[in-house]
């Protein structure tokens, strides 16, 4: 644990390092923006889709953006030789990552709670973004795996937003409306996402919730395994060696 935290530190000095912290903050508030553009006055319906697309994106991109600048700078070839763990070193880029995401949740909460009306369970908001900016990070890191350049990273990012999230996206703002396939998109892992994050601003359905919360650890579980297997595979690939 005391290793995860001595990485964590050095990865939020990368993030510093690079400008990728002071971008991310930007994001933050580039949303609060967004929220004081709308003219509607409670927030609570509209934060979740803020949310999702931040802990989603941000969540990707962040582990493809410092992976690459190790990558740069030699990081990656010493791995193979260093005794950190790799499940530490990549728990520790999750968890910098949940981190990232909850300050945008606490400055765009605040936001809402000072200047709008909001009323939302803030635990159960928090615990989703927790659990769905974990899972996105693994699916950075597979992005990652397998991409050759940043520009390639970006495009397998579009892809998985036009695939999984624009649907998710176009139902939540009402423009999908048809029961069924509405039902179909419960087998999105962006769906599950979703879920949660509204389930903090109104009572959903409980199978629903459990489905949805079930479906992200199973899957954060299975691609957590994945993710831990292919990284010798990726460091050498990277390294030269």
């Amino acid at each position: 644990m005391n290793s995860i935290a001595i990485l964590m530190a050095g990865e939020m000095q990368r993030l510093k390092k690079y400008n990728i912290l002071t971008a991310s903050f930007t994001v933050a508030l580039l949303w609060i923006g967004v929220l004081a553009l709308t003219e509607i006055q409670d927030l609570s319906m509209i934060l979740p889709l803020v949310l999702f697309l931040d802990a989603t994106s941000m969540a990707m991109v962040l582990i493809g953006v410092t992976m690459f600048y190790e990558k740069e700078e030699g990081t990656i070839k010493t791995l193979l030789v260093s005794p950190i763990n790799k499940v530490e070193y990549i728990l520790a880029k999750t968890a910098t990552n949940i981190f990232s995401n909850l300050i945008t949740l606490a400055l765009v909460y605040a936001y809402a709670r000072i200047f709008r009306e909001i009323s939302i369970n803030l635990a159960m908001l928090a615990a989703a973004v927790i659990l769905i900016s974990f899972f996105h990070s693994l699916v950075g890191f597979v992005l990652t795996y397998s991409s050759r350049d940043f520009t390639s990273l970006l495009v397998g990012m579009v892809k998985y937003t036009v695939v999984l999230m624009v649907p998710v996206i176009l139902e939540q703002v009402g423009l999908i409306a048809d029961e069924t396939v509405s039902n179909l998109l419960l087998a999105l892992p962006t769906k599950a996402s979703m879920v949660m994050l509204n389930a903090a601003a109104h009572t959903p359905e409980l199978w629903e919730l459990l489905l949805a919360i079930g479906y992200l650890v199973a899957a954060s579980a299975i691609l957590f395994v994945y993710v831990v297997r292919r990284f010798d595979e990726y460091a050498v690939k990277e390294s030269g060696v």
